[in-house]
């Protein structure tokens, strides 16, 4: 009996210690504007931080091409009184709840289109002529790997807002892109997410 109480001293302050270093380890929430926790697959709109122009993420027109209309891009809307599209995100470990910060997760955007293209969030293929990487759709969720690789974006913490990131960790050997996105204004106007220097700061506001 002796024997037993004295393992279980020593026991005990190590599992006190493993789960100190697990909270220590886990990434921190990501909160919308009320405070709460961003939780998996709740709809929430992803609005321009306080004294950012424009409205809410939305889903239009692709780029002008001579080949398709879709799948659609992800812009932002010009007036400031639009929320945008919902969206929700998946996290790559689908047993998680919480969205945290630095962890690779899918966005899908919750409204219907014309196009065959799902509204899962991917990055495109490098547009030539404006030379830059746009975000669009047609992506698929989950089966985090080489082939999914552009599927995966990042929520990071920017100041007191935060910032979507594309830099996916769900393939250790592939050489990837890691770059803020931000807003790449086009000849017509039009506000398109695309990957650049300036990050485009962001909260989050659920539907």
């Amino acid at each position: 009996m002796a024997t037993y109480s004295s393992s279980l001293a020593t026991l005990f302050p190590l599992l006190v210690l493993a789960f100190v270093v697990s909270s220590q380890c886990a990434p921190e929430e990501v909160h919308d504007i009320t405070g709460k926790n961003l939780i998996s697959g709740v709809d929430y709109y992803i609005l321009p931080a306080a004294g950012a122009r424009g409205g809410g993420l939305t889903l239009g027109p692709r780029r002008p091409s001579p080949y398709s209309y879709c799948p659609l891009d992800v812009i932002q809307e010009e007036f400031e009184d639009r929320n945008g599209a919902a969206v929700t995100f998946l996290p790559v470990n689908p047993k998680k709840q919480t969205i945290r910060v630095s962890t690779d997760l899918n966005i899908k955007s919750d409204t219907g289109t014309t196009c065959d293209e799902t509204t899962v969030w991917k990055l495109d293929f490098f547009d030539k002529e404006s030379r830059q990487y746009f975000v669009t759709t047609g992506g698929s969720e989950g089966n985090p790997g080489p082939v999914t690789l552009s599927n995966w974006f990042k929520i990071e913490k920017f100041d007191y807002d935060y910032k979507l990131s594309y830099c996916p960790s769900v393939c250790k050997f592939c050489k990837v892109i890691c770059k803020d996105i931000g807003i790449y204004l086009d000849d017509n106007g039009v506000r398109r997410l695309a990957l650049s220097k300036t990050p485009f700061k962001i909260m989050f506001k659920k539907a």
